[in-house]
């Protein structure tokens, strides 16, 4: 197996986490990025750094010097990069009214802008070489519109949408471009969501003031039943990593609880989708 120049958003903790690991594993040198290594996450820092084949690098996704500053860095060192996993993300759970302009300026920040900040930056080095991967993680609700996620879920929209136009585009030039959907799983981020700052329209929805509580129970009522162990997404981008180029699904379905939902949700869209390039004279980008 040919080892690849590797780079993955959000590794202290969560997917990204055992995705670096994972991937460090099997021999591929491994970029991890995490925000403040100094201070906030110095442990996790340190102990990541440890990792045989692991490189951390102190990034903030939403700073353009300091995302270009470690592209810059790996092609100093390596002189390519061969797959980029944006994994990072943020979480928001509440009303969608209780969510200002700001709160959504931050959420599009991080899940939308952030990862094209990165793959506008990877693919000429990805282009240069006729060879590369671009795996974004998404979520089920980036196919599904839900009530109480309706920002986060409109990110991960967007970020479906920059994917799987991409995906056709860069094809035909050597690049894969994949996503990850999982489900939910019991991760740091899920204990990191936060609500909309504007709590002044809540009292004004006390009709379906108990929805979310029911929401948060069927939640856990899903990790008892199925155990969702977030290893399961590292393994999915590890198998993406290992299949040929040119082979890998646009779509990866994680999730023990409503996969078969999403997935069937997926072929649905895929099939009109096909048909629409066709009748816009784009079916050779369908080979």
């Amino acid at each position: 197996m040919n080892k690849k120049v590797v780079l993955i958003t959000g590794t202290n903790s969560g997917f990204g986490w055992f995705t670096a690991n994972s991937v460090a594993a099997l021999g591929h040198k491994v970029y991890a990025t995490i925000r403040d290594i100094e201070g906030t996450n110095a442990d996790k820092a340190k102990a990541l750094a440890q990792v045989e084949n692991v490189t951390v690098l102190d990034v903030s996704l939403t700073d353009e010097t300091s995302v270009k500053n470690a592209i810059d860095t790996i092609i100093a060192k390596e002189g390519r990069i061969d797959v980029l996993v944006n994994n990072a993300g943020a979480a928001m759970f509440g009303v969608a009214e209780t969510v200002s302009t700001d709160d959504m300026q931050r959420m599009f920040d991080i899940n939308v802008i952030a990862p094209w900040r990165l793959m506008k930056l990877a693919l000429p080095y990805m282009r240069k070489q006729s060879d590369g991967l671009i795996i974004n993680v998404s979520s089920g609700w980036g196919r599904f519109a839900a009530p109480f996620t309706v920002v986060y879920g409109a990110s991960k929209f967007a970020l479906e949408g920059l994917s799987e136009g991409l995906h056709y585009e860069v094809r035909p030039l050597g690049v894969d471009v994949a996503i990850i959907q999982p489900g939910a799983f019991p991760t740091e981020m899920s204990q990191k969501i936060q609500p909309g700052s504007d709590a002044s329209v809540a009292d004004d929805y006390t009709a379906i003031a108990e929805v979310p509580n029911k929401i948060f129970g069927a939640i856990g009522q899903m990790f008892e039943t199925s155990n969702p162990d977030p290893q399961e997404v590292a393994d999915a981008v590890v198998n993406l990593i290992n299949l040929p180029k040119g082979q890998r699904p646009l779509r990866t379905v994680v999730d023990r609880s409503t996969g078969a939902i999403t997935k069937r949700a997926n072929d649905a869209v895929q099939a009109e989708f096909e048909n629409v390039l066709k009748a816009f004279g784009m079916e050779d980008l369908l080979a």
